[in-house]
């Protein structure tokens, strides 16, 4: 039985940015292997929350990015994607650069698995150029860390 069989989705989550991050089709497939559909919900809703945080943190701080070059950056992260994802991930960051969330919705909901590719490319995409590859593997690290603390808190309700 592989170590992806005993993480838990956070830890798919984060394994399968890291895998974009890097450029490795390998880690990216590892991450997802043998994940049934409740546990790709949950590694979606953690890439999901991710992406929003992400998104956040780049409108407070102003960070600036032309849409072009997050564009092309998702290209190039998703060619780590299945071969069968690779369009998807391309055609659902064309939609959000136009700002039609309609389109890129409907790209995102044909399939889960399709949703989890799309949504860690784009975490990975905003997370590089917010931090850099550096900075946003720190930081990939350290919400791992306090979201593991959280969890074996009782205190914390999670």
């Amino acid at each position: 039985m592989s170590d992806a069989a005993h993480e838990t989705s956070r830890d798919r989550a984060l394994n399968v940015v890291r895998g974009y991050t890097d450029h490795d089709g390998i880690a990216v497939r590892e991450a997802l292997e043998g994940l049934d559909p409740g546990g790709s919900i949950e590694v979606y809703a953690i890439l999901n929350g991710l992406l929003r945080s992400t998104i956040s943190i780049m409108e407070l701080t102003g960070k600036s990015w032309t849409l072009d070059d997050l564009v092309r950056q998702a290209d190039e992260l998703a060619t780590s994607a299945p071969p069968h994802y690779e369009f998807a991930v391309g055609e659902a960051t064309r939609a959000w650069a136009r700002g039609d969330q309609s389109a890129m919705r409907a790209v995102s909901c044909r399939d889960l698995s399709g949703a989890v590719h799309i949504t860690a490319v784009g975490v990975a995409v905003l997370g590089l150029t917010l931090w850099g590859r550096t900075g946003f593997f720190d930081v990939l690290k350290e919400f791992h860390e306090v979201a593991s603390t959280l969890v074996n808190d009782p205190r914390s309700g999670i």
